[in-house]
């Protein structure tokens, strides 16, 4: 029996629904297990996981045990997470403000060190907590990711900056948020394997989207389907089918500028 932790996110659901439900070459029994993105980094640092969505802020620490697929990932342009606030303010104001962070080893939360500093006044919240917190006062801003850019001005807040737009800029590359990784303890056949069948099933959640989004609204039950399908079509792209050299490439690039900084 593999472990297979995954987000609830609609991007994770429509790639591995296929993978999950036997319409792959992949036939080994699957415990599933479905968890926030800092949750499952703990899976991982805990070595309690087969096969895990993992955050790039979070593979620095994981290398030695896990190895990335090249399916699976999200990863892109346009995609980035967002500081917002109850009213707007100066982006170098944030160095002395407290912002909810959606955990620390996630890709948002190197961003933002990588934007402000290793010393910025941080606080981890689950994902889906940070803009009712914003909202309500309990911290000066917030950094939020997945479905929220797409909802945060229902909840009167205004955007500061787009982190992917910054690091596109600064880096020329791709943002890299998170990705698949694999224990090295695994055969390589097998790992192999499931790298071949992750990529089937996000084929066959591409050319049977009304089957699959029974699926993907079951993990997301709160999630209206305008939210959800862009949500999909932001995060499921070129990228989460092969990472190929230039996905690769802005990861090495992402990982690197963390150590050249000393954040990692």
């Amino acid at each position: 029996m593999f472990n297979v932790a995954i987000s609830p996110c609609p991007n994770d659901t429509f790639a591995f629904y296929a993978l999950l439900h036997g319409k792959t070459s992949w036939q080994a029994p699957i415990n599933p297990i479905y968890a926030d993105i800092e949750e499952l980094n703990t899976l991982c640092f805990k070595g309690k996981v087969h096969f895990c969505k993992i955050s790039f802020g979070a593979y620095p620490f994981l290398k030695e045990h896990y190895r990335l697929l090249d399916a699976g990932s999200a990863l892109g342009f346009g995609c980035g997470p967002l500081i917002v606030a109850r009213k707007h303010m100066p982006v170098a104001a944030l160095r002395h403000k407290t912002i909810a962070i959606p955990g620390r080893h996630t890709t948002a939360g190197l961003l933002l060190r990588l934007l402000l500093g290793s010393d910025v006044d941080t606080v981890a919240r689950p994902f889906d907590q940070i803009m009712p917190a914003v909202a309500a006062g309990e911290v000066d801003a917030g950094l939020i990711i997945h479905e929220s850019r797409f909802t945060y001005a229902r909840m009167n807040l205004v955007s500061l900056i787009d982190l992917g737009d910054w690091w596109e800029r600064e880096s020329g590359h791709a943002l890299p948020l998170g990705g698949i990784v694999a224990k090295k303890a695994l055969p390589d056949d097998e790992v192999a394997a499931f790298d071949r069948a992750l990529a089937e099933s996000i084929d066959y959640a591409h050319a049977h989207r009304d089957e699959v989004v029974p699926f993907m609204k079951q993990h997301a039950q709160e999630m209206e389907p305008d939210v959800m399908n862009s949500h999909v079509a932001l995060y499921v792209n070129a990228f989460t089918r092969s990472l190929g050299d230039q996905g690769r490439a802005a990861i090495e690039h992402l990982v690197g500028e963390a150590r050249r900084r000393g954040i990692v």
